[in-house]
Formats: C-alpha cells, structure tokens, sequence
C-alpha cells in the first residue's frame, strides 16, 4: 500500500455545464487536496479522501464566479468545501478503474461513480519527490446537490443546464 497526498499545485477539478441550450461553460476549482492510498497488489483495499476549496471556482467571468458562490448555488460561505470519500475501488482494466464513493456539495452526500484513468507509473521530480498522477470523470445532476437556481429563457429551455461533466486531474506525492 503507498500512500499519496495531492498536490493542490498542479491539480485540478473542472467542469463544464450547458448555458443558453447552445454552448459549454466550463470552470475549475484549484483548491483540490487531500489523500490517496493505493494498493497496487488488492486495489480494492484502496481509498480516496479528497476536498476542493469551493472558494477557488474560476470561470474567466468575476461575475459569474461571484453569482456561482452565492447562496443561489454553492453557497462558499456556508459549504466552503466539496467533499469525496471512497467507499470501493474496482481495477477494470490495465491503468483503468472505477471509484465509489460520496460526493458532499452544498450540504447534500451522494453517491457517483469515478471513472479513474491510473495511477500512472511513478516518477522522481528533481527535488527527489516520489511523484504520480490519475485523471478521473464522472457526471452529475446539480439539482441532487441542490444547485437549483436557473432562469427560463423566453425561446424555451433554461439558462443553466441540468448536467454537469467533471473531470480531475490530480498529481499525487508519495509519503
């Protein structure tokens, strides 16, 4: 079993969410940190304890990233932190898994599934730091999280999509 903490300096959480029914916008979160313990011999005894800094959202629109920690839909002030905490790991195949476990946002814990590519295979950076990297996806429903505000459009449709696509891309130190 090695252990791994994340390095919130070169990992990130996006996403990216209908706007208007015609286009993407996407977001990141910096603030992504937490531990990861993988076994390589029994991946299912390993596990996954990450948090994101909600504070952290970035969207290239002040406004908007003001408008997302508002209480309208994460409320930062109230939930600074998204949360995940695995609950069962499954090797589907060479560098591939699927990761269970509870996602928290503004309060509410549910289950998703993480479709996880890695871990890759380790490296030394120059400072002599075991260092290895894992990339995951999955897609939600803001709504289950209660991120419910939207706005009708007068063409039909509404100004925020349902779903939300998000993608994590992680490097990891070995302790």
């Amino acid at each position: 079993m090695s252990t791994y903490t994340i390095d919130p300096a070169h990992s990130v959480a996006d996403f990216k969410v209908r706007h208007l029914m015609v286009s993407n916008v996407r977001g990141e979160f910096s603030g992504v940190s937490g531990t990861v313990e993988f076994d390589e011999q029994n991946p299912g005894n390993s596990k996954v304890d990450a948090t994101i800094d909600v504070n952290t959202i970035q969207t290239r629109d002040a406004q908007r990233d003001a408008h997302l920690k508002s209480a309208d839909f994460f409320d930062a002030e109230k939930y600074p932190s998204i949360t995940f905490k695995s609950k069962k790991v499954v090797k589907t195949g060479d560098d591939e898994h699927k990761v269970t476990g509870d996602l928290t946002i503004h309060g509410v814990t549910k289950e998703v599934v993480l479709d996880v590519e890695g871990p890759a295979p380790e490296a030394k950076d120059p400072w002599g730091n075991v260092k290895t990297g894992a990339s995951a996806k999955t897609k939600i429903n803001r709504k289950d999280y209660g991120l419910g505000w939207n706005v009708a459009l007068e063409t039909g449709g509404v100004l925020v999509g349902e779903d939300v696509q998000i993608h994590l891309d992680l490097e990891l130190t070995r302790q």
